[in-house]
């Protein structure tokens, strides 16, 4: 069976953390920055990064349609910190930034606050199963109204930090920056499956 190659949007933000993690997981990660490698892959990682820079960036590579037309019709799709920002419906207090719209959820941004409070927080991830995942907060944004199709799984402090709709991961925090590589594998399980039913 053909592996599974995984792509990373590749315009700003944590690519070369999530390539270096998807191959310390034994995958096959790959840079995604036009609509033709947008096409190619099984699956996509939209990285940490500045989320009112990436929605500009996404116009300017002609991204923006292709992306939400593709995570629509299956693609399983992950989203860490900003990613989940962009993928989002609603980014509270902010109605005029542009999003993908494609997970049904409103997000606030920097909701554990400013860099300098940045931390690494164990986190009870019942899917993973094991120990404690060790979440990486920088800047990180929390999920604040989750939609009925919506599984949360998992919480810090009573909001949710990990949300998943069909084939759309979310993550408030940064699992490429640590050398736990569950969540790169379970996404990628999943990615697998996705791609044997289609």
């Amino acid at each position: 069976m053909e592996k599974t190659e995984v792509g990373v949007l590749a315009l700003q933000g944590d690519v070369i953390e999530h390539l270096q993690a998807l191959r310390r997981a034994g995958l096959t990660g790959v840079e995604v920055k036009t609509r033709e490698q947008l096409e190619r892959v099984d699956a996509l990682i939209i990285p940490g990064g500045e989320s009112t820079t990436v929605a500009k960036l996404l116009d300017r590579f002609a991204l923006r349609e292709p992306l939400a037309e593709r995570v629509a019709a299956g693609m399983p799709t992950w989203g860490t910190c900003m990613g989940m920002i962009v993928l989002s419906k609603e980014i509270v207090g902010m109605p005029d930034q542009p999003t993908l719209g494609v997970l049904d959820v409103a997000v606030r941004r920097n909701a554990f606050g400013r860099q300098v409070e940045s931390a690494e927080v164990p986190l009870d991830v019942p899917a993973l199963g094991g120990a404690p995942f060790p979440g990486v907060f920088i800047r990180a944004p929390w999920v604040e109204r989750a939609g009925a199709g919506v599984e949360v799984l998992c919480r810090l402090e009573g909001q949710a930090v990990m949300v998943r709709q069909g084939n759309i991961l979310g993550t408030s925090f940064h699992p490429e920056l640590t050398r736990d590589t569950r969540i790169h594998r379970w996404f990628a399980g999943w990615c697998a499956r996705a791609r044997s039913a289609a």
